[in-house]
């Protein structure tokens, strides 16, 4: 079995590389199966606070290997665990940040949006090509994507298939930062061992509250927010 993930612990950081450069890091069964494995070592190691995921190459990762598809490769249960990459990521409380190093296609794409934020080098480009594909979105791409951009946005670049370039991907806010592609991994590990060193109940608490936006109303959401305050509040009485 190829090696498609890689995994290597720095200080407090997981860092996942997907690791098929010669195909661009397409997404196969193998890259699946790695990718979920590594993120849950993530979420279940002590001795790992955050965990970061690259490509290795010129590419993040170029979308569904279409050769995958054609010899019926499990994409949907890779594991034959049933569960997919939205419960994968979401039942990873720790902070995923996607250092987002090249092309971000499609399924490549939606790797990126389950991340909880991107930094992107100069050479980065996202684009969603479901519909010139023909391939059904199924990682997330039509919630996540108009939750980090606005519906109208993520409507015209779903539909017509367009690229997003790195400068206009961190003017609509789906990208956090653009640094050079050598200071790419640099500035990314640095964010995250400065997460590694914040209290962790409270970093991960508002990590939590941020989230509870996504099917919460906005009122309920900030009772929410108010009633584990008083929570924290009655801890020291």
């Amino acid at each position: 079995m190829e090696n498609a993930v890689e995994f290597t612990v720095k200080d407090k950081t997981g860092i996942i590389t997907l690791n098929r450069p010669e195909r661009k890091n397409a997404i196969n069964q193998a890259l699946l199966t790695g990718l979920y494995e590594k993120i849950e070592e993530i979420a279940q190691n002590d001795e790992i606070r955050v965990g970061v995921i690259t490509g290795n190459g010129n590419a993040f990762c170029s979308g569904i290997d279409l050769k995958a598809l054609e010899q019926k490769e499990n994409m949907f249960d890779p594991r034959g665990d049933s569960k997919g990459m939205v419960e994968i990521f979401k039942s990873c409380r720790k902070p995923l940040i996607g250092a987002v190093n090249g092309h971000a296609i499609t399924g490549g794409f939606e790797i990126a949006l389950n991340c909880d934020f991107l930094i992107a080098s100069e050479n980065a480009v996202f684009r969603d090509t479901h519909a010139l594909v023909g391939i059904h979105p199924g990682w997330g791409m039509t919630q996540l994507f108009q939750q980090a951009v606005g519906r109208r946005k993520a409507k015209q670049i779903s539909m017509t298939c367009e690229p997003v370039k790195a400068d206009k991907a961190l003017l609509w806010g789906l990208v956090n930062e653009v640094v050079p592609p050598e200071k790419l991994m640099e500035r990314t590990l640095e964010i995250a061992s400065m997460t590694a060193d914040v209290n962790q109940g409270i970093m991960l608490a508002m990590k939590t509250l941020c989230e509870s936006r996504d099917f919460l109303l906005t009122e309920k959401a900030f009772e929410k927010e108010e009633s584990e305050f008083k929570k924290f509040i009655k801890s020291f009485s």
